[in-house]
């Protein structure tokens, strides 16, 4: 069994997970509501909280899964990309954990754990695949043919579609974090009724979302403070809908390109419903079939950074005991 350590962002994550993709355990303690009041996380507090929690998810995990350390064959830990403070304190209690037992470890890319967070079971996809992964810090299409890597095929150009999210409800006067919230409201509205630029594919499959951004900043401004409050459901509702087709318009051609027949969705955006929803007709339309992973493993968790450990290779003790996090990931 793998014993798995995630602590990108402001999420402390531990599961419990075995080499067959059984999740015996996926404990997940969210600051949400401590970062809510700066309107973002803010590093040096999540990674205080990090360091009071991981101790206490990794006792949780081990107890759902029905474990104890004795009974766990490897630890694996995300590396990168994040925040450095946060990736450091999830590091140094893997390496603790596994050098204490004389385990291997294996570190593992938090956004490849987004990729293969469907190999789980119980209903594990088989490569080949195209999946789209979009987050608060990333968005990409990518090409998995065998899930120990995957190759990126576009990539967002500035803005992640979790950051255009939360940028947009920090635009409309809304809380943290804006994805949640503006999936909320945008029920309430008509997603017809603004209009909003689509940045639709051209040769290529990356993605800008900055101009939409600034084109929600301005059509609040234009509409007035009064006018922009009573039509905010409206507001949401067409925004999250710009986002939405950007994103399908580029799988739609990354599935095409590439000739698979087997689609998956990754990252927090992949909670949104208007995304699931289109995301479902799209692949009903062309032929594909689509595995949307459950909204726990869409958000940071430590099962899908256990399914990326199955693929990955071990790091014998003590050979990981000055192995050091990254920011960010070539």
């Amino acid at each position: 069994m793998i014993l798995a350590i995630e602590t990108s962002c402001d999420d402390t994550c531990a599961a419990v997970v075995t080499a067959a993709g059984e999740i015996r355990s996926n404990a997940i303690a969210s600051q949400g509501l401590l970062h809510e009041r700066y309107g973002g996380v803010v590093p040096e507090i999540a990674s205080r909280r990090h360091l009071e929690l991981a101790d206490a998810l990794v006792a949780d995990a081990l107890e759902q899964a029905g474990a104890t350390l004795e009974d766990i064959d490897r630890v694996a830990v995300t590396r990168g990309p994040g925040l450095i403070g946060a990736l450091l304190v999830g590091l140094s209690a893997a390496k603790a954990i596994a050098a204490a037992r004389r385990l291997p470890l294996v570190p593992v890319d938090h956004l490849h754990g987004h990729v293969v967070a469907s190999t789980l079971q119980p209903d594990p996809i088989e490569p080949p695949y195209v999946c789209l992964v979009a987050s608060g810090g990333h968005t990409f299409v990518a090409r998995v043919d065998e899930p120990s890597t995957y190759a990126i095929l576009g990539q967002t150009l500035d803005d992640a579609a979790g950051e255009a999210f939360d940028k947009g409800a920090r635009i409309l006067g809304l809380g943290y974090p804006g994805g949640p919230i503006v999936d909320r409201l945008a029920r309430d509205g008509d997603a017809s009724a603004l209009d909003f630029p689509r940045s639709l594919p051209g040769d290529g499959l990356d993605f800008s979302f900055s101009g939409l951004k600034t084109s929600l900043l301005y059509r609040v401004r234009d509409l007035g403070e009064q006018e922009a409050a009573e039509r905010r459901a409206d507001l949401a509702a067409s925004y999250q809908s710009a986002i939405a087709d950007a994103l399908l318009a580029r799988l739609e051609q990354a599935v095409a390109r590439e000739g698979v027949e087997r689609v998956a969705l990754g990252g927090g955006v992949a909670a949104n419903s208007a995304l699931r929803a289109g995301a479902e007709a799209l692949c009903e339309r062309i032929g594909a079939r689509l595995w949307t992973p459950p909204i726990a493993l869409c958000t940071d968790n430590a099962a899908m950074i256990a399914a990326a450990a199955r693929f990955g290779e071990p790091v014998a003790y003590p050979g990981y005991l000055d192995l050091d996090a990254a920011a960010r990931l070539a």
